[in-house]
């Protein structure tokens, strides 16, 4: 019933920016929080940025500083703006939230977007 559709990836220079959005659309009750997670080659999925429905806001701290969480609420809509773009950064980008629905209120579950790739390369 729930759906993350993500946008915004693609290719970057060093020192460029990208501005990723995710928009969850179904039968939502409620977003406690949406986040950002990354995944490249290799790697373990680790988590970007959080924003809880307060707007408390946590980074993690390759991205302090040059990434921005957002969320729109009444769009059910998060964004990430990534700026001073690193090749470190390369990876794909999963939106992810935590939904209530309408149908259960008892139960939360994890949502996840289906990736967009960011590269950052010259």
């Amino acid at each position: 019933q729930v759906q993350l559709v993500e946008s915004g990836g693609g290719l970057v220079q060093p020192g460029g920016s990208l501005r990723l959005s995710c928009a969850a659309s179904g039968n939502i009750f409620s977003i406690s929080a949406m986040g950002w997670y990354r995944q490249a080659p290799g790697n373990q999925r680790e988590l970007v940025a959080h924003i809880t429905s307060g707007g408390t806001t946590n980074y993690a701290d390759s991205v302090k500083g040059r990434f921005t969480i957002s969320r729109d609420n009444a769009k059910n809509t998060v964004y990430l703006q990534m700026n001073s773009l690193k090749p470190e950064d390369t990876a794909v980008y999963y939106c992810n939230a935590a939904i209530i629905l309408y149908s259960d209120y008892g139960s939360e579950f994890d949502y996840w977007g289906q990736g967009t790739q960011v590269t950052v390369s010259s």
